[in-house]
Protein backbone atom coordinates (compact mmCIF):
# COMPACT_ATOMS: atom_id res chain seq x y z
CA UNK A 1 0.00 0.00 0.00
CA UNK A 2 1.31 3.49 -0.83
CA UNK A 3 1.63 6.01 1.99
CA UNK A 4 -1.34 8.28 2.68
CA UNK A 5 -5.01 7.97 1.93
CA UNK A 6 -5.51 7.73 -1.83
CA UNK A 7 -8.72 8.19 -3.83
CA UNK A 8 -9.56 7.21 -7.41
CA UNK A 9 -12.61 8.59 -9.27
CA UNK A 10 -13.80 7.43 -12.68
CA UNK A 11 -16.36 8.98 -15.04
CA UNK A 12 -18.53 6.55 -17.01
CA UNK A 13 -18.99 2.90 -16.08
CA UNK A 14 -18.16 1.14 -19.34
CA UNK A 15 -15.71 -1.58 -20.30
CA UNK A 16 -12.62 0.66 -20.22
CA UNK A 17 -13.50 2.29 -16.91
CA UNK A 18 -14.58 -0.95 -15.26
CA UNK A 19 -12.21 -3.35 -17.01
CA UNK A 20 -9.12 -1.17 -16.99
CA UNK A 21 -9.04 1.82 -14.64
CA UNK A 22 -11.15 0.57 -11.74
CA UNK A 23 -9.87 -2.97 -12.10
CA UNK A 24 -6.21 -1.92 -12.13
CA UNK A 25 -6.77 0.57 -9.31
CA UNK A 26 -8.28 -2.21 -7.20
CA UNK A 27 -5.58 -4.74 -8.08
CA UNK A 28 -2.81 -2.26 -7.29
CA UNK A 29 -3.83 -2.08 -3.63
CA UNK A 30 -2.81 1.58 -3.71
CA UNK A 31 -6.24 3.17 -3.23
CA UNK A 32 -8.43 3.47 -0.15
CA UNK A 33 -11.50 4.64 -2.10
CA UNK A 34 -12.79 3.76 -5.56
CA UNK A 35 -15.56 6.01 -6.86
CA UNK A 36 -17.44 6.04 -10.16
CA UNK A 37 -19.77 8.65 -11.66
CA UNK A 38 -22.54 7.15 -13.82
CA UNK A 39 -25.65 8.88 -15.19
CA UNK A 40 -27.74 5.72 -15.63
CA UNK A 41 -29.78 5.33 -12.41
CA UNK A 42 -30.33 1.59 -12.87
CA UNK A 43 -26.58 1.01 -13.08
CA UNK A 44 -25.92 3.01 -9.92
CA UNK A 45 -28.67 1.09 -8.11
CA UNK A 46 -27.32 -2.27 -9.27
CA UNK A 47 -23.84 -1.40 -8.03
CA UNK A 48 -25.20 -0.28 -4.67
CA UNK A 49 -27.35 -3.40 -4.36
CA UNK A 50 -24.13 -5.40 -4.86
CA UNK A 51 -22.40 -3.42 -2.09
CA UNK A 52 -20.00 -1.90 -4.61
CA UNK A 53 -18.78 -5.21 -6.01
CA UNK A 54 -18.70 -5.93 -9.74
CA UNK A 55 -16.99 -8.48 -11.99
CA UNK A 56 -14.69 -8.20 -15.00
CA UNK A 57 -13.95 -11.10 -17.36
CA UNK A 58 -10.35 -11.00 -18.57
CA UNK A 59 -9.49 -12.93 -21.75
CA UNK A 60 -5.99 -14.26 -22.28
CA UNK A 61 -4.86 -16.45 -25.14
CA UNK A 62 -5.42 -19.52 -22.98
CA UNK A 63 -8.84 -18.71 -21.51
CA UNK A 64 -10.96 -16.33 -19.43
CA UNK A 65 -10.62 -15.43 -15.77
CA UNK A 66 -13.09 -13.46 -13.68
CA UNK A 67 -11.90 -10.63 -11.44
CA UNK A 68 -14.07 -9.23 -8.65
CA UNK A 69 -13.62 -5.52 -7.89
CA UNK A 70 -14.88 -4.66 -4.42
CA UNK A 71 -15.68 -1.63 -2.32
CA UNK A 72 -16.65 0.81 -5.07
CA UNK A 73 -18.92 3.80 -4.46
CA UNK A 74 -21.30 4.76 -7.30
CA UNK A 75 -22.88 8.20 -7.67
CA UNK A 76 -25.26 9.70 -10.21
CA UNK A 77 -24.20 13.32 -10.91
CA UNK A 78 -27.78 14.19 -11.89
CA UNK A 79 -28.93 13.48 -8.33
CA UNK A 80 -28.30 16.53 -6.10
CA UNK A 81 -27.14 14.53 -3.08
CA UNK A 82 -24.95 12.26 -5.19
CA UNK A 83 -23.52 15.28 -6.98
CA UNK A 84 -22.37 16.84 -3.71
CA UNK A 85 -20.70 13.58 -2.65
CA UNK A 86 -19.07 13.24 -6.06
CA UNK A 87 -17.65 16.79 -6.01
CA UNK A 88 -16.22 16.11 -2.55
CA UNK A 89 -14.62 12.88 -3.81
CA UNK A 90 -13.17 14.71 -6.84
CA UNK A 91 -11.67 17.37 -4.60
CA UNK A 92 -9.99 14.60 -2.59
CA UNK A 93 -9.01 12.44 -5.58
CA UNK A 94 -5.39 11.67 -6.37
CA UNK A 95 -6.25 10.14 -9.74
CA UNK A 96 -9.29 10.67 -11.99
CA UNK A 97 -10.13 8.97 -15.28
CA UNK A 98 -12.68 9.81 -17.93
CA UNK A 99 -13.87 6.97 -20.19
CA UNK A 100 -16.76 8.48 -22.14
CA UNK A 101 -18.07 7.72 -25.65
CA UNK A 102 -16.19 10.73 -27.08
CA UNK A 103 -14.66 14.10 -26.21
CA UNK A 104 -17.99 15.68 -27.16
CA UNK A 105 -19.36 14.55 -23.78
CA UNK A 106 -16.83 16.57 -21.76
CA UNK A 107 -19.04 19.64 -21.44
CA UNK A 108 -22.51 18.33 -22.21
CA UNK A 109 -25.31 19.00 -19.71
CA UNK A 110 -25.40 20.43 -16.22
CA UNK A 111 -23.66 17.36 -14.79
CA UNK A 112 -20.81 17.40 -17.32
CA UNK A 113 -17.30 16.27 -16.43
CA UNK A 114 -15.93 19.78 -16.99
CA UNK A 115 -18.50 21.36 -14.64
CA UNK A 116 -17.90 18.80 -11.91
CA UNK A 117 -14.12 19.05 -12.15
CA UNK A 118 -14.26 22.86 -12.13
CA UNK A 119 -16.49 22.83 -9.06
CA UNK A 120 -14.12 20.46 -7.28
CA UNK A 121 -11.12 22.66 -8.10
CA UNK A 122 -12.43 25.27 -5.69
CA UNK A 123 -12.24 22.69 -2.87
CA UNK A 124 -8.99 20.94 -3.84
CA UNK A 125 -5.92 21.18 -1.63
CA UNK A 126 -3.59 18.53 -3.06
CA UNK A 127 -2.10 17.58 -6.45
CA UNK A 128 -3.65 15.02 -8.77
CA UNK A 129 -3.86 13.75 -12.33
CA UNK A 130 -6.71 13.27 -14.78
CA UNK A 131 -6.40 10.49 -17.38
CA UNK A 132 -8.39 11.30 -20.54
CA UNK A 133 -9.22 7.91 -22.08
CA UNK A 134 -11.37 9.02 -25.02
CA UNK A 135 -9.95 7.97 -28.39
CA UNK A 136 -8.67 11.43 -29.40
CA UNK A 137 -5.09 12.64 -29.84
CA UNK A 138 -5.73 15.82 -27.83
CA UNK A 139 -8.37 14.65 -25.37
CA UNK A 140 -6.47 15.89 -22.30
CA UNK A 141 -6.01 19.37 -23.73
CA UNK A 142 -9.69 19.61 -24.64
CA UNK A 143 -10.82 18.47 -21.20
CA UNK A 144 -8.42 20.82 -19.43
CA UNK A 145 -9.59 23.79 -21.50
CA UNK A 146 -13.27 22.98 -20.88
CA UNK A 147 -12.59 22.65 -17.15
CA UNK A 148 -10.36 25.63 -16.52
CA UNK A 149 -12.55 28.01 -18.53
CA UNK A 150 -15.21 27.44 -15.86
CA UNK A 151 -12.82 28.35 -13.04
CA UNK A 152 -10.44 30.83 -14.74
CA UNK A 153 -9.19 32.35 -11.49
CA UNK A 154 -8.25 29.08 -9.80
CA UNK A 155 -4.89 27.44 -10.36
CA UNK A 156 -4.60 24.00 -8.81
CA UNK A 157 -1.81 21.41 -9.23
CA UNK A 158 -3.76 19.06 -11.49
CA UNK A 159 -2.20 17.59 -14.62
CA UNK A 160 -4.35 16.31 -17.47
CA UNK A 161 -2.81 13.28 -19.19
CA UNK A 162 -3.43 11.81 -22.62
CA UNK A 163 -3.56 8.03 -22.95
CA UNK A 164 -2.91 5.39 -25.58
CA UNK A 165 -5.12 2.43 -24.72
CA UNK A 166 -4.49 -0.54 -26.96
CA UNK A 167 -6.65 -2.80 -24.77
CA UNK A 168 -9.50 -4.44 -26.66
CA UNK A 169 -12.68 -4.55 -24.62
CA UNK A 170 -16.43 -4.71 -24.83
CA UNK A 171 -19.73 -5.36 -23.08
CA UNK A 172 -21.52 -8.65 -23.81
CA UNK A 173 -25.29 -8.16 -23.60
CA UNK A 174 -26.54 -11.40 -25.15
CA UNK A 175 -27.57 -13.75 -22.32
CA UNK A 176 -26.91 -16.81 -24.44
CA UNK A 177 -23.34 -15.59 -25.15
CA UNK A 178 -22.77 -14.91 -21.46
CA UNK A 179 -23.93 -18.41 -20.57
CA UNK A 180 -22.03 -20.10 -23.40
CA UNK A 181 -18.75 -18.48 -22.41
CA UNK A 182 -19.33 -18.86 -18.70
CA UNK A 183 -18.93 -15.12 -18.12
CA UNK A 184 -19.57 -13.48 -14.78
CA UNK A 185 -22.21 -10.72 -15.11
CA UNK A 186 -21.24 -7.25 -13.94
CA UNK A 187 -23.54 -7.71 -10.96
CA UNK A 188 -26.45 -10.03 -10.21
CA UNK A 189 -28.89 -7.25 -11.10
CA UNK A 190 -26.88 -6.00 -14.08
CA UNK A 191 -27.01 -9.04 -16.36
CA UNK A 192 -24.45 -7.99 -18.93
CA UNK A 193 -20.73 -8.73 -18.83
CA UNK A 194 -17.47 -6.83 -19.18
CA UNK A 195 -15.09 -8.80 -21.40
CA UNK A 196 -11.61 -7.33 -21.80
CA UNK A 197 -8.27 -8.69 -22.92
CA UNK A 198 -5.48 -9.21 -20.41
CA UNK A 199 -3.18 -6.70 -22.15
CA UNK A 200 -2.56 -3.70 -19.88
CA UNK A 201 0.50 -1.92 -21.33
CA UNK A 202 -1.12 1.51 -21.38
CA UNK A 203 0.91 4.56 -22.42
CA UNK A 204 0.32 7.97 -20.83
CA UNK A 205 1.78 11.47 -20.89
CA UNK A 206 4.75 11.87 -18.55
CA UNK A 207 3.73 13.19 -15.13
CA UNK A 208 5.51 16.43 -14.20
CA UNK A 209 3.90 17.27 -10.84
CA UNK A 210 6.74 17.68 -8.30
CA UNK A 211 6.86 14.78 -5.85
CA UNK A 212 3.66 13.18 -7.19
CA UNK A 213 3.61 9.38 -7.40
CA UNK A 214 0.86 7.61 -9.33
CA UNK A 215 -1.10 4.80 -7.72
CA UNK A 216 -1.89 3.33 -11.14
CA UNK A 217 1.74 2.32 -11.53
CA UNK A 218 1.24 -0.22 -14.33
CA UNK A 219 0.93 2.59 -16.89
CA UNK A 220 4.04 3.59 -18.87
CA UNK A 221 4.93 7.27 -19.26
CA UNK A 222 6.22 8.81 -22.50
CA UNK A 223 7.58 12.35 -22.95
CA UNK A 224 5.81 12.71 -26.31
CA UNK A 225 2.69 10.61 -26.67
CA UNK A 226 1.51 11.78 -30.12
CA UNK A 227 3.62 9.33 -32.20
CA UNK A 228 2.25 6.42 -30.15
CA UNK A 229 -1.30 7.76 -30.49
CA UNK A 230 -0.76 7.78 -34.26
CA UNK A 231 0.62 4.23 -34.13
CA UNK A 232 -2.57 3.12 -32.38
CA UNK A 233 -4.96 5.00 -34.69
CA UNK A 234 -3.17 4.42 -38.01
CA UNK A 235 -1.75 1.02 -37.10
CA UNK A 236 -3.90 -0.88 -34.59
CA UNK A 237 -7.28 0.78 -35.21
CA UNK A 238 -6.80 1.03 -38.97
CA UNK A 239 -5.88 -2.63 -39.42
CA UNK A 240 -8.67 -3.71 -37.06
CA UNK A 241 -11.17 -1.76 -39.18
CA UNK A 242 -9.74 -3.01 -42.47
CA UNK A 243 -9.98 -6.64 -41.38
CA UNK A 244 -13.43 -6.04 -39.91
CA UNK A 245 -14.86 -4.62 -43.14
CA UNK A 246 -13.34 -7.36 -45.28
CA UNK A 247 -14.50 -10.03 -42.80
CA UNK A 248 -18.00 -8.61 -43.10
CA UNK A 249 -17.86 -9.06 -46.88
CA UNK A 250 -17.23 -12.76 -46.23
CA UNK A 251 -20.09 -12.95 -43.71
CA UNK A 252 -17.77 -13.77 -40.82
CA UNK A 253 -19.27 -13.22 -37.38
CA UNK A 254 -16.22 -12.86 -35.13
CA UNK A 255 -12.75 -11.48 -35.74
CA UNK A 256 -11.29 -14.81 -34.62
CA UNK A 257 -12.96 -16.41 -37.67
CA UNK A 258 -10.33 -14.66 -39.82
CA UNK A 259 -7.78 -17.26 -38.66
CA UNK A 260 -9.36 -19.67 -41.16
CA UNK A 261 -9.11 -17.08 -43.96
CA UNK A 262 -5.36 -17.15 -44.49
CA UNK A 263 -5.37 -14.77 -47.45
CA UNK A 264 -7.35 -12.18 -45.48
CA UNK A 265 -5.06 -12.44 -42.47
CA UNK A 266 -2.01 -12.03 -44.68
CA UNK A 267 -3.56 -9.01 -46.40
CA UNK A 268 -4.11 -7.39 -43.01
CA UNK A 269 -0.53 -8.07 -41.97
CA UNK A 270 0.83 -6.65 -45.23
CA UNK A 271 -1.33 -3.54 -44.82
CA UNK A 272 -0.12 -3.17 -41.24
CA UNK A 273 3.56 -3.47 -42.17
CA UNK A 274 3.89 -2.12 -45.72
CA UNK A 275 1.37 0.72 -45.61
CA UNK A 276 0.69 2.04 -42.10
CA UNK A 277 3.92 0.71 -40.59
CA UNK A 278 6.18 1.98 -43.34
CA UNK A 279 4.45 5.37 -43.26
CA UNK A 280 4.75 5.67 -39.47
CA UNK A 281 8.44 4.70 -39.59
CA UNK A 282 8.93 7.34 -42.31
CA UNK A 283 7.37 9.96 -40.02
CA UNK A 284 8.76 8.93 -36.61
CA UNK A 285 11.86 6.83 -37.36
CA UNK A 286 14.57 7.22 -34.72
CA UNK A 287 12.19 8.34 -31.98
CA UNK A 288 11.63 4.94 -30.35
CA UNK A 289 12.43 1.28 -31.09
CA UNK A 290 8.77 0.85 -32.10
CA UNK A 291 9.39 2.95 -35.21
CA UNK A 292 11.83 0.53 -36.82
CA UNK A 293 11.12 -2.38 -39.15
CA UNK A 294 11.86 -4.90 -36.39
CA UNK A 295 9.93 -2.98 -33.75
CA UNK A 296 6.87 -2.50 -35.90
CA UNK A 297 6.88 -6.13 -37.06
CA UNK A 298 6.86 -7.27 -33.43
CA UNK A 299 4.05 -4.77 -32.68
CA UNK A 300 1.98 -5.93 -35.66
CA UNK A 301 2.39 -9.66 -35.03
CA UNK A 302 1.48 -9.26 -31.35
CA UNK A 303 -1.61 -7.21 -32.18
CA UNK A 304 -2.81 -9.56 -34.89
CA UNK A 305 -2.53 -12.51 -32.51
CA UNK A 306 -4.51 -10.57 -29.89
CA UNK A 307 -7.14 -9.48 -32.44
CA UNK A 308 -7.72 -13.13 -33.30
CA UNK A 309 -8.12 -14.26 -29.67
CA UNK A 310 -11.21 -16.54 -29.79
CA UNK A 311 -11.95 -15.90 -26.11
CA UNK A 312 -12.61 -12.21 -26.81
CA UNK A 313 -15.49 -13.10 -29.15
CA UNK A 314 -14.88 -9.74 -30.84
CA UNK A 315 -17.91 -9.29 -33.10
CA UNK A 316 -17.34 -8.02 -36.64
CA UNK A 317 -20.51 -5.92 -36.33
CA UNK A 318 -18.93 -4.05 -33.42
CA UNK A 319 -15.73 -3.36 -35.35
CA UNK A 320 -17.47 -1.86 -38.37
CA UNK A 321 -20.12 0.30 -36.68
CA UNK A 322 -20.21 4.03 -37.42
CA UNK A 323 -18.91 4.09 -41.00
CA UNK A 324 -18.93 7.90 -41.16
CA UNK A 325 -16.50 8.19 -38.26
CA UNK A 326 -14.16 5.53 -39.63
CA UNK A 327 -14.13 7.32 -43.00
CA UNK A 328 -13.33 10.68 -41.40
CA UNK A 329 -10.51 12.71 -42.95
CA UNK A 330 -8.32 12.23 -39.86
CA UNK A 331 -9.63 8.83 -38.76
CA UNK A 332 -8.34 5.29 -39.17
CA UNK A 333 -9.02 4.46 -42.81
CA UNK A 334 -8.67 7.74 -44.69
CA UNK A 335 -6.14 9.11 -42.19
CA UNK A 336 -3.93 6.07 -42.76
CA UNK A 337 -4.25 6.43 -46.52
CA UNK A 338 -3.20 10.08 -46.24
CA UNK A 339 -0.25 9.18 -44.04
CA UNK A 340 0.90 6.57 -46.57
CA UNK A 341 0.53 8.93 -49.52
CA UNK A 342 2.56 11.55 -47.66
CA UNK A 343 5.34 8.95 -47.40
CA UNK A 344 5.12 8.07 -51.11
CA UNK A 345 3.33 4.76 -50.47
CA UNK A 346 0.23 3.68 -52.41
CA UNK A 347 -2.27 2.45 -49.75
CA UNK A 348 -4.07 -0.03 -52.00
CA UNK A 349 -4.88 -2.44 -49.17
CA UNK A 350 -6.44 0.21 -46.92
CA UNK A 351 -8.34 1.44 -49.98
CA UNK A 352 -10.13 -1.95 -49.94
CA UNK A 353 -11.31 -1.32 -46.39
CA UNK A 354 -12.39 2.21 -47.25
CA UNK A 355 -14.29 0.98 -50.31
CA UNK A 356 -16.15 -1.59 -48.18
CA UNK A 357 -17.04 1.13 -45.65
CA UNK A 358 -18.28 3.46 -48.41
CA UNK A 359 -20.42 0.64 -49.82
CA UNK A 360 -22.10 0.07 -46.43
CA UNK A 361 -22.56 3.79 -45.87
CA UNK A 362 -24.16 4.16 -49.30
CA UNK A 363 -26.59 1.34 -48.47
CA UNK A 364 -27.59 3.20 -45.31
CA UNK A 365 -28.06 6.49 -47.16
CA UNK A 366 -29.58 5.61 -50.56
CA UNK A 367 -30.86 9.17 -50.93
CA UNK A 368 -27.27 10.41 -51.39
CA UNK A 369 -25.21 10.13 -54.57
CA UNK A 370 -22.47 7.57 -53.73
CA UNK A 371 -19.93 9.73 -55.58
CA UNK A 372 -20.60 12.59 -53.17
CA UNK A 373 -20.69 10.59 -49.93
CA UNK A 374 -17.04 11.15 -49.06
CA UNK A 375 -17.32 14.88 -49.71
CA UNK A 376 -20.21 14.99 -47.24
CA UNK A 377 -18.27 12.98 -44.66
CA UNK A 378 -15.11 15.05 -44.99
CA UNK A 379 -16.76 18.45 -45.25
CA UNK A 380 -13.53 20.05 -46.43
CA UNK A 381 -14.74 22.08 -49.39
CA UNK A 382 -11.85 22.79 -51.74
CA UNK A 383 -9.11 22.11 -49.17
CA UNK A 384 -6.60 19.39 -50.06
CA UNK A 385 -8.48 18.80 -53.28
CA UNK A 386 -5.55 16.98 -54.90
CA UNK A 387 -5.24 14.54 -52.01
CA UNK A 388 -9.01 14.03 -51.89
CA UNK A 389 -9.03 13.05 -55.56
CA UNK A 390 -6.08 10.67 -55.10
CA UNK A 391 -7.91 8.87 -52.31
CA UNK A 392 -11.16 8.70 -54.27
CA UNK A 393 -9.33 7.24 -57.26
CA UNK A 394 -7.73 4.54 -55.11
CA UNK A 395 -11.13 3.62 -53.66
CA UNK A 396 -12.82 3.57 -57.09
CA UNK A 397 -10.15 1.14 -58.39
CA UNK A 398 -11.10 -1.48 -55.80
CA UNK A 399 -12.98 -4.30 -57.60
CA UNK A 400 -16.63 -4.53 -56.57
Amino acid sequence: MMEGRRVFVGFGFGAIQGGLFLCEAFRSGNFDRLVVAEVMPEVVKALRDANGTFHVNIAGLDGIQSQAVRGMEAYNPNDPDDRARLVAALADADEIATALPSVEFYDRGTASVARLLAESFGKREKPGVVYAAENHNHAAELLEEATRIRQPGIRVPVQFLNTVIGKMSGVVVDKAEITAQGLAPITENLPRAFLVESFNRILITRTTLPGFKRGLDVFEEKPDLLPFEEAKLYGHNATHALLGYLANERNLRFMSDIVEERDLLELGREAFLRESGAALIHRHGGLDPLFTETGFRTYADDLLERMMNPHLRDAVDRIIRDHRRKLGWNDRLIGTMRLALDAGIAPTRFARGAAAAVHLLAAEQPEHDPAELLDAVWGLGAKDLKRQNEIKQLIRRVPT
